[in-house]
């Protein structure tokens, strides 16, 4: 079987390509390799993956479509993992979002149109499209009419292309709507990773609300199978999309996790307090029925147990950077 991965270069694109070499596939990778965090980080990534014969990359902007249609017509299934990812930082670069998130997704759905083996396409949304209102834990059917962020909204406006393709070009297609992940090979973006460098910086850590925000935190090898899941389990039916949340079915506080990281570093956090972002929501829960149904995904990996996990290899990390 033959794979496209976009955002290969990424945290869970990283991961998914990883798995489906280990299990045989022959995958393409694409990414820009861009500095939104450490590049070194993602070249790191990359050259483990390099180590299968059966993994080719190749370094584009998935908007630039052209390119993008040379290297990846040939694919039997496209996993669409590139984005501009962060919720508060398409408040400082909104252009960004408009080509990563929506010209790119345009051009890997033109892919999608035009590429004659093409079996499924599956891609990743995001939590945030839940926005304001929705009951927890949020429910695929959940309206998602409010974002409330730049970045929620551009996440939505791909799920609708989709729907808009799948119905004019009969593109079987699985959106992944993923909640806040973590754990080795992680984003230097996220709460976590940032939280870590600092505290091992002796630098403050800034907690809304005394971290009383509560999220969904899910551990990437659960992440890994529900993708590997989705990819297992095709739509039925031409023309078919769906979407799926993939998460813990947890909410754990802000604060907790804060403490777990401070038990693995053997450090305290020096704490500064601050009102919530208008962009972050208080609370974040999946229902995953959806996907356990079709699947029989279950998550395993508790934040407790996810921490030691991430910050045994954070200091293997700082040892060789």
């Amino acid at each position: 079987m033959s794979f496209l991965i976009t955002g290969a270069a990424g945290f869970i694109g990283y991961h998914v390509a990883t798995a489906l070499l280990q299990r045989g596939a022959r995958v393409v990778g694409v990414d820009d390799v861009n500095a939104y965090y450490s590049p070194a980080l993602k070249r790191a990534r990359l050259a483990k993956l390099a180590a299968f014969s059966q993994f080719s990359f190749h370094e584009l902007n998935i908007a630039d479509h052209a390119k993008l249609l040379e290297v990846g017509r040939e694919a039997e299934i496209i996993v669409h993992l590139a984005a501009q990812a962060g919720v508060r930082y398409s408040i400082e670069q909104p252009f960004a979002y408009a080509v990563s998130n929506l010209t790119g997704h345009l051009s890997v759905l033109e892919l999608a149109r035009y590429a004659p083996k093409l079996r499924h396409l599956v891609y990743a949304s995001s939590s945030s499209v839940y926005g304001a209102g929705s009951a927890l834990p949020y429910h695929e059917s959940a309206r998602v009419d409010r974002p409330q962020s730049l970045y929620a909204a551009t996440k939505r406006a791909d799920e609708m292309m989709s729907v808009a393709y799948a119905h004019l070009y009969g593109i079987q297609q699985s959106g992944l709507r993923f909640f806040t992940v973590y754990g080795p090979w992680g984003r230097p973006d996220m709460a976590y990773f940032g939280f870590a460098e600092a505290i091992m910086a002796g630098k403050p850590i800034t907690l809304y609300e005394h971290g009383a925000l509560q999220r969904d935190f899910t551990y990437i090898d659960d992440i890994v199978a529900g993708v590997m899941g989705v990819i297992a389990h095709p739509p039925d039916t031409e023309g078919e999309h769906r979407v799926f949340n993939i998460g813990n079915h947890r909410s754990e506080y802000v604060r907790d996790l804060v403490a777990l990281l401070e038990a693995e570093l053997g450090r305290k956090a020096q704490v500064v307090n601050a009102p919530r972002p208008l962009a972050d929501p208080v609370e974040t829960c999946a229902n995953i029925d959806a996907i356990a149904a079709l699947t029989g995904f279950v998550p395993k990996t508790s934040l407790a147990e996810g921490i030691p996990k991430f910050v045994a290899w954070y200091h293997e990390w700082c040892a060789q950077r």
